[in-house]
């Protein structure tokens, strides 16, 4: 004779465990719809108006190897970086200006230093090859403060190296966003 099995027993777990699941997609459903609904999507890869762009950033820029990285993955643009073939760009993206800053924040009553802010400074500007400024002068900044302690240099420097690294993503993907942004009655003659 078998004994009936008891309502939540080992059987009924992956019956359960199936049924929450269901529920949580349920719970999830109206709200993907919604988002459908008002247009949101994901970002996608930028559209731009020209074909071209020469660029006149340094090879040790670490924030430049980023830039010239992301516009070579994109494959819808020519990457242009000798100067010689410059004439040839549709566009010109002049660096002006890639400075990172460290500053004191906060000190203790000691005199010794608590938090330093970490800031990187990017001016460019976009023309043509004749000189006609399609974005003036533009700076972006990223600044971002970090904790300091005596005791735990070496983890404060990985910190400080991987928030700028964070930093200097965030200005390349605004500087494609803006490039992106360019409409083709900008540049064409």
């Amino acid at each position: 004779m078998t004994m009936p099995v008891p309502r939540g027993s080992e059987r009924d777990v992956p019956r359960r465990a199936l049924l929450r699941r269901g529920a949580n997609w349920l719970a999830v459903l109206p709200i993907a719809s919604s988002l459908a609904a008002c247009g949101f999507q994901l970002r996608q890869t930028p559209e731009f108006a020209f074909k071209s762009i020469y660029t006149n950033v340094s090879p040790a820029s670490v924030l430049g190897i980023e830039l010239k990285r992301h516009l070579r993955a994109m494959g819808n643009v020519d990457l242009i970086t000798d100067a010689a073939l410059q004439k040839n760009a549709q566009v010109i993206l002049d660096v002006l200006q890639e400075l990172r800053e460290k500053s004191v924040v906060g000190m203790n009553a000691a005199g010794q230093v608590r938090e330093f802010q970490l800031r990187i400074r990017f001016k460019y500007r976009l023309r043509t090859p004749a000189g006609k400024e399609i974005i003036e002068e533009t700076e972006l900044l990223r600044q971002q403060d970090i904790s300091f302690s005596e005791s735990a240099v070496l983890s404060k420097e990985v910190e400080e190296a991987q928030l700028y690294r964070s930093m200097q993503n965030d200005i390349v993907q605004q500087l494609l966003r803006r490039l992106a942004a360019v409409k083709e009655t900008a540049f064409s003659d």
